[in-house]
C-alpha cells in the first residue's frame, strides 16, 4: 500500500509541476514581445501601409538606440507611429514649442512680438541659440509653457525644471500634435503665427538640416528643427521633427532616439527612416534631399554628471 500511494503522490506531484509550468511559459511570451513594439501604419491609399511599415522596420533593422517615430499624411489619410507616448528629454526640439508659447500668449493678450522677441526668435530656430532660448524661457516661465501644452492637448509633455529647457519631457504623440497645429488652421495659433513658425523653420542653417530631411523630394517645402544632447543615461538622444508640403502630400515626420553610441549614429538612423518615408510617400522623383554631411546642432545644458 505505501508504494502504490508513493506512486499516486509522484503521479500527482508530476501533474502539478506541469500545471505550475505552463502558464509561466504563457505569460513569459507577451512580456518578451512588449519590450520590442512594432511599426504601426494605417492609410486610405492601397497598400501604402504596408510598404511604409515594411520599409521603416527594414530601416531600423540592425540598428542599436530605443526609436519612436511619428507620421502623418493628410493627403494619403496616412499614419505610422512607433513607441509614441515614450518619453524623451528634448533637446533642441523643444525650441519650437518655446515659439509656439510666445505666439500663443502673444494672441492671448492681442499683441505683436517685440523686436527684441523678434531677433530671440530667429536665433532660437534658425541657429538653434541657446542663449536666445533661456531668454525666452525665464521670460515665459514653466506657468505659460503649462498652459500652452494644456491648450495644445500636449498632454504627454512635461516642462524642464529649474530652467533645463532641453531636459523637458517629450514624446512622438505630442510633437505630431505641435507639428498639425503648426501646419493647419487651428483656435491655438494664429495664421500669422503659424506662418511665422514655419517661416523660420524653413530658414535654419544649412548644417542643422540634417535628419527628416534627408531624402525629401524637391517638389515639397521642408521645415525642420533638430536637437541632440549626451547624457550619463541612455547616451546620446538624437531627434528631429520635420514638415513637408507639395506634391500632393502634407505631411510630418518625429523621429526621437536615445541610447545612441554617437551623436552621428543617431543621425544616420534617422536620416535612413526619413529617407523611406519620403520614396514610399513620393516615390516618382529623382532629385532629393541630401542633407549635410557635418551636420551641427546646439549643446544643451544637462545638470552636473546627469
Amino acid at each position: 500500500m505505501t508504494h502504490r500511494t508513493s506512486g499516486r503522490t509522484g503521479v500527482l506531484a508530476a501533474a502539478l509541476g506541469a500545471a505550475v509550468l505552463v502558464p509561466t511559459a504563457v505569460v513569459a511570451t507577451p512580456a518578451a514581445a512588449a519590450t520590442a513594439p512594432t511599426v504601426s501604419c494605417t492609410s486610405g491609399k492601397s497598400g501604402l501601409a504596408a510598404k511604409l511599415r515594411q520599409d521603416i522596420t527594414a530601416a531600423m533593422a540592425g540598428r542599436k538606440g530605443t526609436i519612436a517615430v511619428g507620421l502623418r499624411d493628410r493627403g494619403t489619410d496616412t499614419t505610422c507611429t512607433l513607441r509614441e507616448s515614450t518619453a524623451y528629454d528634448s533637446a533642441s526640439v523643444v525650441k519650437v514649442t518655446v515659439l509656439a508659447t510666445l505666439l500663443w500668449d502673444a494672441k492671448k493678450h492681442n499683441r505683436y512680438l517685440t523686436s527684441r522677441e523678434v531677433t530671440l526668435t530667429k536665433a532660437m530656430i534658425t541657429q538653434s541659440d541657446n542663449n536666445a532660448t533661456s531668454a525666452l524661457w525665464k521670460q515665459l516661465g514653466v506657468t505659460k509653457v503649462k498652459g500652452f501644452l494644456t491648450a495644445a492637448g500636449m498632454t504627454q509633455t512635461k516642462p524642464g525644471a529649474n530652467g533645463y529647457w532641453g531636459l523637458t519631457q517629450i514624446t512622438v504623440r505630442d510633437e505630431q500634435k505641435l507639428l498639425g497645429l503648426i501646419t493647419a488652421k487651428n483656435s491655438v495659433l494664429s495664421d500669422n503665427a503659424r506662418a511665422y513658425i514655419l517661416k523660420l523653420m524653413g530658414q535654419v542653417v544649412s548644417s542643422q538640416r540634417w535628419g527628416t530631411p534627408a531624402g525629401a523630394p524637391s517638389s515639397v517645402s521642408v521645415h525642420v528643427k533638430n536637437g541632440w544632447l549626451q547624457r550619463a543615461t541612455h547616451g546620446w538622444r538624437v531627434h528631429s521633427v520635420g514638415t513637408f508640403k507639395g506634391a500632393g502630400h502634407d505631411y510630418m515626420i518625429t523621429v526621437l532616439t536615445q541610447d545612441n553610441s554617437t551623436m552621428s549614429y543617431g543621425v544616420t538612423t534617422i536620416q535612413n527612416i526619413a529617407k523611406a518615408i519620403h520614396k514610399d510617400l513620393i516615390p516618382a522623383t529623382t532629385s532629393r534631399y541630401a542633407p549635410t554631411t557635418t551636420p551641427r546642432e546646439s549643446f544643451v545644458a544637462v545638470p552636473p554628471g546627469a
